[in-house]
């Protein structure tokens, strides 16, 4: 089914929206919202309404709605105060008032078009937040039980890539015994989290689990304590720590899901994943396929946003490394990868911070960068790796800030897998800072997680060149040599070209003391 207004084809199956003639680039509940307003354009359709069809009745803020119908004004060129296409009708709602044809597959009225491979709803990894279990006893405690369920689901429907089942559905199973496979059939949830909370004096414990709704798999467990002398404070806290965690593991998960899968199956979302889980292993090998699978994803579908920040990560990454084949033409691809992927969706939390790290590493304004970051963090303030590529970018300028950063994004995700780039930012201050033996400590920690990290060997290097322990640079030159073979100086100047000529000229000079030729 395709709708056709004005010079607009919106795709319903495709979840396309041309217009003159044009594939244009339309965030997903956008998309949602017009597809909702024109299927219901014989009516005035109230706010209740949109929250109840395209928020499946989650919360939203009246900025947050705002800002969604502004989206789709935009998307559809309805802007300014002529509303010809999506008109408001001050305390009653809004209508989509322009002349609409329908059109079937069959009608031909649109050119071949590639089928849709971006996830839809149906398609995204589906999460229900069960409401936790009291066990203190105490039925006054379940305000809080519930109000923590309540703030997790808010903040985890605030990742674009997640869809959560709305409170009102997983709510149904409060005080029953279940088993998480019915309730994922039930829902459709692709993963169940569920928890208990247990109080003791001023004493709360809180534990959760995220469980495989199809298998009955444990995916992450923890527990959280803290005083109640502050509820709310401690809401957050625990509800940001949470949050924190279950991302990265139901991207993992998710990557596990389509391991086995043949690559010649793979649509646009499942080659995302095949790369995330390539560019995790961090080899020269890996990451070209890493690569490869992206550049792939975005021949089918060149408006993946996700894909293309992801293919701009990894071809820094292989810059950095000194892996590059044509490290020219790899940095303008890159830069091009990062800036499309923000152009197309500057609301995805992670999109910005993957673009901002590898734009700023090619070439990109550092204010530009801490723009987007700060947009990032915005939109999902427990994200450890947001908080860690902001570490990264105010390393050079503002160490203390940086450590400051990354003493959160721990706090956030202790165990996440690419905490390694968080030491290795955590030594680069110490080196900004002159503090050469704190940077050789945080910079073998790095080591010590992944051994194969260049950046991490040549901040060994240069601080042990500083400090003048020639036996112990000796022996990092000789791993260095095995990551980098025909290193030089100047090789690692091109990687470092953004770096303030002070730290450079302190880094470069720990480079050569140790031994490395110009």
């Amino acid at each position: 089914m395709r709708y056709v207004f004005e010079d607009c084809i919106l795709d319903v199956d495709r979840r396309e929206l041309r217009r003159g003639g044009q594939l244009r680039a339309v965030e997903p509940k956008a998309f949602d919202l017009l597809l909702y307003l024109i299927g219901h354009r014989d009516r005035v359709v109230s706010r209740d309404d949109l929250i109840a069809h395209v928020w499946n009745g989650r919360f939203v803020s009246e900025s947050a709605l705002a800002s969604c119908i502004n989206a789709a004004r935009t998307a559809v060129a309805d802007t300014g105060d002529a509303q010809r296409l999506i008109k408001t009708l001050p305390r009653k709602g809004i209508r989509f008032v322009a002349r609409v044809q329908e059109e079937s597959e069959t009608a031909g009225a649109t050119p071949a078009q590639a089928p849709r491979t971006t996830p839809a709803h149906g398609e995204l990894p589906s999460i229900a937040v069960l409401p936790f279990t009291n066990m203190s006893g105490d039925p006054e405690q379940d305000y809080f039980a519930d109000g923590m369920a309540d703030e997790i689901i808010t903040a985890l429907s605030r990742c674009p890539w997640l869809f959560v089942i709305a409170r009102n559905s997983s709510f149904t199973y409060k005080g029953r015994t279940i088993d998480v496979r019915h309730v994922g059939r039930d829902l459709g949830a692709r993963y169940v989290l569920e928890g208990s909370v247990r109080r003791s004096g001023k004493r709360l414990r809180f534990a959760a689990q995220l469980v495989n709704a199809s298998s009955g798999a444990h995916i992450w467990a923890d527990r959280f304590e803290g005083e109640m002398d502050d509820v709310f404070s401690l809401q957050d806290r625990i509800t940001e720590r949470v949050v924190a965690a279950i991302e990265p593991n139901v991207q993992f998960a998710e990557v596990e899901r389509v391991r086995q899968k043949p690559a010649a199956n793979l649509d646009a979302y499942e080659l995302l994943l095949r790369a995330l889980q390539l560019e995790h292993e961090f080899t020269e090998q890996s990451l070209a396929d890493a690569l490869r699978y992206l550049r792939q994803a975005i021949a089918i579908d060149p408006s993946y946003a996700p894909a293309l920040a992801l293919a701009a990560y990894c071809c820094v990454e292989r810059r950095v490394q000194g892996w590059a084949e044509e490290p020219d033409r790899e940095a303008e691809e890159g830069l091009a990868f990062a800036t499309r992927g923000v152009d197309l969706a500057g609301d995805d939390a992670n999109v910005l911070w993957m673009s901002a790290y590898a734009g700023r590493s090619l070439g990109m304004d550092r204010d530009l960068a801490t723009r987007l970051l700060d947009r990032s963090i915005a939109l999902n303030a427990n994200s450890a790796m947001a908080l860690t590529v902001a570490a990264i970018n105010n390393a050079l300028f503002r160490p203390e800030q940086t450590l400051q950063l990354l003493d959160r994004a721990e706090r956030l995700n202790p165990r996440d897998s690419r905490v390694w780039v968080g030491e290795w930012a955590r030594a680069l201050a110490y080196f900004v800072l002159e503090r050469y033996d704190d940077a050789v400590a945080w910079a073998k920690n790095s080591l010590s997680r992944n051994r194969r990290s260049g950046r991490a060997l040549r901040l060994l290097v240069a601080s042990y060149g500083r400090l003048g322990h020639r036996k112990q640079a000796a022996v990092a030159m000789s791993l260095l040599a095995e990551v980098e073979p025909g290193l030089t100086i100047a090789k690692v100047r091109r990687v470092c070209a953004h770096w303030p000529d002070d730290v450079w000229g302190r880094y470069s000079e720990g480079l050569r003391l140790a031994g490395l030729p110009e």
